[in-house]
């Protein structure tokens, strides 16, 4: 079996909404600022800048609802830039033509998508009529690099009227080839609960364990300094999942078909209310990911909403599901991955 690559760590740096033409400014900052806090030289700097003053004028001009993520992302000892764009419409029929120089739907020169994807060293989309889009663009120091295909991605997004977000999700490799995956839900919103889901993500990213039960338990017994949190862990391995979870953080294995298989979590509070962990093992097959959410996400979606999302990359599928099943009244957060044998295409 084919290790998989070691997923990169991720710190968001917030949601831009682009409901007014100031709003790809903000983005451009916002980038900007991380590219130099991370070491991009200028030339590259004002590359970020421009992919994300591309994107947003993009989400002001073609769509409703639109909005950008910034994250930075940390690969062994190098930095790197991803943004995010989600809309709620109308989505395009054609995205690959779509992203080429020179067309427009809007009278413009057509150059924002096509900059995208020269500027950036992966781009991708996934975008359906009456649904909406989303693109993803990643951005690294130096010279352009040979997109390293990560198989699980996640993406959270705050309470509407808050800055930080009490979900977050986090991934490791396991000695085996394998991959480990948590999502934790902190109590409430704000500051609190993100301080809890923060010192769990810590917790998970700096154990040696492999087993979901075990790091589980030895978070329940690590973080109980914060208000606790809800929390589920997976890990893929070939064609098997272990699963274990406390609290309503939701365990899914999902099939293009719109079939899907429901895991268990057990009830109680990571850190504060624990009567048992237990350990529960899946069939993964090639065609099925898994998707971890908090229950800011409802639980009311299907891939068979979305015909041929589940072949691409996880942080497509991940966007997507955030964007149709989050619900603004909670903090909200997905994670998506898949084994060794369903690579993203």
């Amino acid at each position: 079996m084919t290790a998989a690559p070691a997923p990169p760590t991720v710190e968001e740096l917030g949601w831009v909404a682009v409901d007014d033409p100031g709003a790809a400014g903000v983005a451009r900052r916002v980038a900007t600022d991380c590219a130099q806090r991370l070491g991009f030289s200028q030339q590259r700097a004002g590359e970020v800048a421009i992919v994300a003053a591309e994107l947003a004028s993009n989400l002001h001009r073609h769509a409703d609802g639109g909005a950008l993520s910034v994250r930075c992302l940390r690969r062994a000892a190098i930095g790197g830039i991803e943004l995010v764009a989600v809309d709620s419409g109308p989505g395009m029929r054609d995205l690959p033509f779509s992203s080429v120089d020179g067309h427009s739907t809007a009278g413009t020169l057509g150059i924002g998508l096509g900059a995208v994807g020269r500027l950036s060293d992966s781009a991708s989309g996934y975008s359906l009529p009456g649904k909406g889009t989303v693109l993803v663009a990643q951005l690294w120091p130096g010279e352009k690099r040979r997109p390293v295909r990560s198989p699980v991605a996640g993406l959270s997004r705050p309470i509407t009227g808050e800055k930080v977000c009490g979900d977050r999700y986090a991934a490791r490799a396991t000695g085996d080839g394998g991959l480990l995956v948590l999502v934790a839900d902190g109590l409430g919103h704000g500051p609190l609960a993100a301080a809890a889901s923060a010192a769990v993500a810590d917790g998970f990213l700096g154990s040696a364990l492999e087993a979901p039960g075990a790091i589980v338990e030895h978070l329940h017994r690590t973080v109980s300094h914060t208000r606790g949190a809800a929390v589920s862990v997976a890990r893929l391995t070939g064609g098997s999942v272990v699963f274990a979870g406390l609290g309503n953080v939701a365990g899914t294995i999902a099939f293009p078909d719109g079939d899907r298989r429901g895991m268990v979590s057990m009830p109680g509070i990571v850190g504060h209310q624990s009567r048992s962990v237990r350990e529960f093992t899946y069939e993964l097959p090639p065609e099925g990911v898994v998707v971890l959410h908090s229950d800011g996400v409802s639980d009311r979606w299907s891939l068979r909403d979305y015909p041929g999302l589940a072949r691409h990359e996880p942080l497509l599928v991940a966007a997507t599901l955030l964007r149709d099943a989050g619900v603004r009244r909670d903090d909200a957060c997905v994670a998506v991955a898949r084994g060794a044998a369903g690579e993203a295409a």
